[in-house]
Formats: C-alpha cells, structure tokens, sequence
C-alpha cells in the first residue's frame, strides 16, 4: 500500500496525511501507556484549550480555536467526561449550549502532560525538519490556502490553467486594439474620448514608453484578453483597457490580469494602483472588491475620463 501511494502521486495526498497523522496518534498513545498516564494524543488540541482557558467553553468556542468541526470536539469531550478530566454544564445564557471545564482531576493531570508535550514537541521538530527546514510554514500556507479556496474550487476552475499571462510584443499591437475597440464603441454609444483614440492606435506610445505595461491573456493557443498599466507617477500606475472576449469569460482571465498588473507594480515598488469605471458594471466592481480595491477620489496626477463614473484604488 506504501508504494502504491507514492506512485499515485498528489492524488494521494490526503491519504498520506491521513496515514501519517494516524502514527503520530499511536506513537503519541504509546508514549502515555508507557508512563502510565491515561491520556490519548487524539485529545490533545481539545484538552490544551480547556487547560490554558480561564473560564468555561462552549464547544462551539473549543472549536473556533482548534478549526476543528462540532461532531468531532463532541466525541472527544465525551471521551474526556467517561475519564472525569472535564466539567460539562448547562449554559445559563443559552440553553442549547453546554459550558466545558477541565475538573479537578484533568487540571491535576496537566502537571503530568507537560513535560511529555515538550520532549514529544522537540521529537518531532527533529522529524519534520528531515523532511524540509521550513515544514511548519509549509503545513500553515497549506492550511491558510485549503481554508480561503477549498479543493472542490481549484477542480472548478481547473482552466485557468490553460490560462497563461503575456507580456506585449511589437506583433501583438493589432490585437490590443481589435480587442478593445468594439468593446469601447459600445460602451461609448459609438464616439471614442480623445484618449481612447490615442491609446488604441498607438499603445507602445501612450503606455510602454511612460514606464507603463500592456498585458495579454492566452488561452490555449488564442489571445483571450488584454489589459493597459499606466503610469501615473514614480509610485503609483493605472489599470485600463481590462477587457476579456466574452467566448473566454468565466475563466478568470480578468482576476489573473489584475494579478499581474498587482504583482507587477509590486515588483516596480509602487504605493498605490488606481483604476476608472461607470457604475453600468457592478459584475467588475464586485471583483475590484474582492481583490483589495477601496473607493477613493481621483489623485491629482490621474487623467479622469468624461465617461468615469467610479474610482478605486489598491494600496501596497
């Protein structure tokens, strides 16, 4: 079964974390049954909270702290109660909720765990930095990634990628503006600003000569998208001209756009990215949003366009 896991690759990850979890627990029982403590390592999280708490629990409070689920701080407090380490009692504010403390007993206990906790912690220090040096980072940014995008998420929207971020070239100058002029004569009732006039004819000049970037979006082998940064000064750009074909939308080619011109103005030490919009695109402002962007008043060096509606802006 070990090997077969190891051939199966990432789709056995959780298998594995599983597998390993399940010997540190056994390890964990042995070294109490050896000390003749009656503790289990599965009660550990639950226990420590109850044990560095100063007033009584819920168990909906127990599992807040330790992000385990309701069912399984349950099982355990049931486990601890048939030990007589724990308290359990009405809650006299909420009568559907019981109120947890460690009893008499599982305080006197706690004397006793520490000094296993601290040569069992120093163990797997030890263990765990065989496998990577930075292992305890690794384990918090996959618990912080799988909590803000769950696995189900990443499966639906496993095109993006296919979805790649390009960099302007002389031979994409015909595809920014055959991108973003039908979209803008519609938007605009037909009549381009003055602006939209001169950055659509002559992009390298009205953005990559100022210290500005244009981006495309690539989707299989197709141009699906493009995006204009604009420099508005030493430390601050503009985002314009987002626009995605509509045979490419819910791809997440806008959000990775956006991205790149975020990590790109990261990259030049920018303060503040700034963007314009009309309030006829809530879809595209509740993204804006969602990416970090705040409503703010035009900065004195942005160019406002007559049709601008909304501003916002992202701080760094």
């Amino acid at each position: 079964m070990h090997n077969t896991l190891n051939r199966i690759g990432y789709l056995a990850t959780a298998s594995r974390f599983k597998r390993i979890s399940e010997h540190l627990q056994q390890d964990g029982d042995k070294i109490y049954q050896q000390k003749n403590i009656r503790f289990k390592a599965s009660w550990f999280s639950v226990y420590y909270v109850l044990a560095k708490a100063e007033i009584s629990l819920t168990v909906l409070e127990i599992s807040q702290q330790i992000d385990f689920t309701h069912i399984t701080v349950k099982n355990v407090l049931s486990e601890l109660s048939r030990e007589k380490l724990v308290v359990i009692k009405e809650n006299p504010k909420d009568k559907r909720s019981k109120l947890v403390a460690l009893s008499t007993k599982g305080r006197n206990l706690l004397s006793q765990l520490e000094p296993i906790w601290l040569s069992f912690s120093k163990a797997l220090q030890e263990l765990f930095q065989r496998g990577n040096p930075d292992m305890l980072n690794i384990l918090n940014r996959l618990d912080y990634e799988i909590k803000n995008k769950p696995i189900h998420k990443r499966i639906d929207v496993i095109e993006n990628d296919k979805v790649s971020i390009l960099d302007y070239k002389p031979s994409h100058k015909g595809k920014f503006t055959n991108l973003t002029k039908p979209w803008l004569l519609e938007v605009l009732g037909g009549q381009l600003e003055v602006d939209d006039q001169h950055t659509l004819g002559n992009p390298e000049d009205a953005y990559l000569t100022t210290g500005g970037f244009i981006f495309f979006a690539k989707y299989k082998d197709q141009i699906a998208g493009c995006v204009a940064l604009k420099r508005l000064d030493e430390n601050s750009f503009e985002f314009a001209k987002l626009f995605v074909d509509p045979n490419f939308r819910k791809l997440g080619i806008a959000t990775k756009l956006i991205e790149r011109c975020i990590s790109r103005c990261m990259e030049n030490e920018a303060k503040e990215l700034w963007l314009q919009t009309t309030m006829s695109m809530p879809q595209a402002h509740q993204l804006y949003y969602k990416l970090g962007f705040q409503d703010q008043s035009a900065p004195k060096q942005m160019e406002v366009l007559a049709r601008t509606e909304k501003i916002m802006s992202l701080s760094f």
